[in-house]
């Protein structure tokens, strides 16, 4: 990991004086930027890869060869004055720890703060985020709560979800308050503070693996009782380490469980395209099609066949995406089981026993339960 000096350019105020310059010197050095991704970098060449991952003044370098590493190292250093900063531990307030099984991917330091910060270090943990089939509604005549405190503790929490896919869901549900929360909404983010206390560790082990990209999609029907709108959400694996996940509400209210899971898998179509181009672009060629996983046939029915128009046409055209995807044979849309349907957890608060079976099946660990390199 490097930081460049960017001060010493007179460039720290121009942020677009300052991309243009970093893309004509890559661009110099034989690197293509990605369209996918305007931050990365790619350069091949005599059977070596180098990706270059840019935030701001912020960069990472990593390839399959030592020696075009240190190559491209030096040129950097001849047109910038970097720090460096040895192997990834630390980026952007995100941690990374060398295991023998993998990569942990976690924010432990961040969690301890912010348990710190709103007093709930000595609170007692508890092992799941939710009461099962939490719903939180707006009761205009309960008490208020201060919103200023509430905003602070859920955007905090929002940015953990980018290492703990187990928190989407109820941070998502808690961020639907933030206009006017009351003392029950306060209650369901203390109770999301609560499991921190006692998952602080906890992260997301990248590990190596085949180079198949499979998403899984799912939906939970009228999961919201104040508009009733659904819930969908969707994780995609790159062999056993997931490398993309989201919670969200639907933009639409849909008229059946099928709308829903349609609508879901749409939304999961469009990340699983852009997943597939960036990886094309890093030189990682997807030997089969996209796979996306659904658990409701008749949602893969309709994405499969344009006859079902007496079930669909109310459907707004823009979810059809995932139809036309299909029609193309760009990506295919399998049944699988709800019991291996690891998109649940991004849909819904879970018992236990199945919470804890999902969020081990996303790859979500315990850092102490490895052996740190």
């Amino acid at each position: 990991m490097y930081k460049l000096n960017k001060a010493l350019y007179g460039l720290k105020q121009a942020p677009r004086a300052w991309n243009k310059r970093i893309d004509q010197f890559f661009e110099g050095i034989g690197f293509m930027k990605c369209i996918s991704e305007h931050g990365v970098y790619v350069k091949n060449a005599e059977g070596s890869r180098i990706i270059i991952c840019l935030y701001v003044d912020d960069l990472l370098i990593t390839g399959n060869s030592e020696k075009s590493i240190e190559s491209c190292k030096a040129e950097l250093m001849k047109e910038f004055e970097m720090n460096d900063l040895g192997k990834l531990r630390y980026f952007l307030g995100i941690e990374f720890t060398q295991t023998v099984s993998g990569v942990i991917m976690h924010q432990t330091k961040y969690t301890r703060d912010l348990l710190k910060k709103f007093s709930m270090e000595q609170s007692n943990p508890t092992t799941t985020l939710a009461e099962t089939g939490m719903k939180l509604e707006h009761n205009p005549d309960e008490e208020g709560v201060n919103p200023v405190v509430y905003r602070s503790i859920v955007g905090s929490l929002r940015y953990l979800c980018n290492t703990r896919p187990d928190l989407s869901f109820s941070v998502g549900v808690v961020s639907r308050h933030m206009q006017d929360p009351k003392v029950t909404h306060l209650l369901a983010v203390k109770r999301i503070m609560r499991y921190l206390h006692g998952t602080e560790q906890f992260g997301v082990l990248l590990c190596r693996g085949n180079e198949e990209l499979v998403g899984y999609s799912d939906a939970d029907w009228c999961g919201d009782k104040t508009d009733r709108r659904s819930t969908a959400g969707y994780v995609f694996f790159l062999g056993r380490t997931p490398i993309s996940w989201s919670s969200t509400k639907e933009p639409i209210v849909a008229l059946s469980s099928c709308e829903a899971e349609y609508i879901a898998a749409s939304e999961a179509a469009c990340q699983a395209i852009w997943l597939g181009s960036l990886l094309r672009e890093l030189g990682v060629n997807q030997r089969c099609k996209l796979r996306l996983l659904v658990d409701n046939q008749s949602a893969i029915n309709l994405a499969k066949h344009p006859t079902s128009h007496g079930r669909s046409k109310h459907i707004e055209t823009r979810f059809h995406f995932i139809r036309e995807q299909v029609s193309k044979e760009k990506l295919v849309v399998e049944h699988c089981k709800s019991e291996v349907q690891f998109a649940d957890i991004l849909t819904k608060a879970l018992k236990h026993t199945r919470f804890k079976f999902l969020k081990e099946s996303i790859g979500v660990v315990d850092i102490s339960s490895l052996v740190c390199i």
